[in-house]
């Protein structure tokens, strides 16, 4: 399921549930994904129950209990990060958004850029181009597990 509860210029629903359903087959992700789009104030608030960060993040990712059949889990992204960082990239923000998707599908698939020695660098990089997709989350913050920029992805 995917929410727009911010909307996100160039983006639709339905071209958010198709590159969903891409992106999961892609890094062979079973079980169904939420999304919810949304403002920076409701990140903070996501951010600091679940991460204990005191600040909006792009995407957070919530994987489901193991015992949960055909839910992978949910994911979160900021809208208006998406659109800054779009604006600052050069690609338009629903092009972020897709971006930030794809990166919290990996995390749902247990990947971790802030332990795996860049593991999950090297898929989301091969998937981006599968998915023509331009830079990724990790080539921009870098892989290294130091703390982050006030504007990284996360994973709950």
């Amino acid at each position: 399921m995917v929410i727009l509860q911010k909307a996100v210029a160039g983006l639709t629903k339905l071209a958010l549930t198709r590159f969903l359903a891409l992106a999961r087959r892609a890094a062979g992700l079973r079980g169904a994904v939420n999304i919810l789009v949304t403002s920076n104030a409701e990140m903070r608030s996501l951010n600091r129950r679940f991460r204990g960060q005191h600040e909006p993040t792009d995407v957070l990712s919530f994987p489901a209990p193991h015992h949960a059949k055909n839910f992978a889990g949910d994911i979160a992204i900021s809208a208006e990060i998406a659109t800054q960082n779009a604006r600052i990239l050069g690609h338009d923000p629903g092009t972020e958004v897709k971006i930030l998707t794809l990166h919290g599908i990996l995390h749902l698939r247990g990947y971790d850029h802030e332990s795996d020695h860049g593991q999950m660098a090297r898929r989301e990089q091969k998937l981006r181009r599968e998915l023509s997709l331009p830079v990724g989350l990790i080539e921009r913050t870098g892989a290294a597990p130091a703390p982050a920029p006030k504007k990284r992805q996360g994973q709950a």
